[in-house]
């Protein structure tokens, strides 16, 4: 009885500690303000049906992240600090291109796009929904969530409920956000919502450019000059 108290406990920890370390960096709330924007006056169909694609689509790109993260990258040679450049420029000129555009401009397109459920893997999973910022901090996570549940397997039981239960809770919020963001958006109004956009817009790409400059200074640690 008391081991199993012990493993529940240390399970909820682990837990708390995938959801409190992906939760800001994914931030569902900025990136809702986004999306709504980017997606315009779709059906509500529609847009239920986007919306659950997108937290499908980000569970999976989660819990790969978390369990399989670290051999998928040394498998194919890629450091970490790859990662964090490549997708801290791609984030970067993301955010810089909603900025610019402004909200009426952004979701224009997707407004004659019929075939806009194609586009829930890209680009509202990958980069909006989950970026390269939380790719890498997912990675991070997984590759030290075995210590953290004395485990040592990343497939250990307590890892697996760890790393499962925590990118749910991450995509329920991401789908109760992008779900009722119309309701938000009228709440706020126009202006309100143009205001939100903008801001997002440039945090996001601020975000961009802090994994770049990141990655930058990971990788120049590394190198020892003679």
């Amino acid at each position: 009885m008391i081991d199993l108290a012990r493993d529940v406990s240390t399970v909820i920890e682990a837990t708390v500690l995938v959801v409190g370390a992906l939760f800001p960096i994914v931030n569902p709330l900025g990136s809702a303000a986004i999306f709504i924007n980017m997606i315009g006056s779709v059906e509500p169909k529609v847009h239920r049906a986007l919306t659950q694609k997108i937290a499908i689509y980000s569970f999976f790109l989660l819990i790969c992240s978390l369990l399989w993260g670290v051999k998928i990258l040394t498998f194919f040679g890629i450091s970490i600090y790859a990662v964090q450049i490549g997708g801290g420029l791609l984030v970067a000129a993301t955010g810089w291109s909603l900025l610019s555009q402004g909200a009426s401009g952004v979701g224009s397109k997707s407004l004659q796009d019929d075939n806009i459920l194609d586009h829930a893997f890209y680009p509202y999973t990958l980069p909006i929904t989950i970026g390269p910022g939380s790719i890498s901090v997912a990675v991070a996570v997984g590759a030290h969530l075995p210590a953290e549940v004395h485990a040592r397997s990343f497939l250990s039981p307590e890892v697996l409920i760890a790393a499962i239960a925590g990118s749910v809770i991450i995509c329920l919020i991401i789908y109760i956000c992008y779900r009722y963001a119309n309701a938000a958006e009228r709440l706020l109004g126009s202006t309100g919502t143009a205001v939100v956009m903008r801001l997002c817009s440039f945090i996001l790409m601020c975000i961009g450019v802090q994994i770049l400059c990141t990655g930058v200074k990971d990788y120049l640690a590394t190198i020892h000059f003679s």
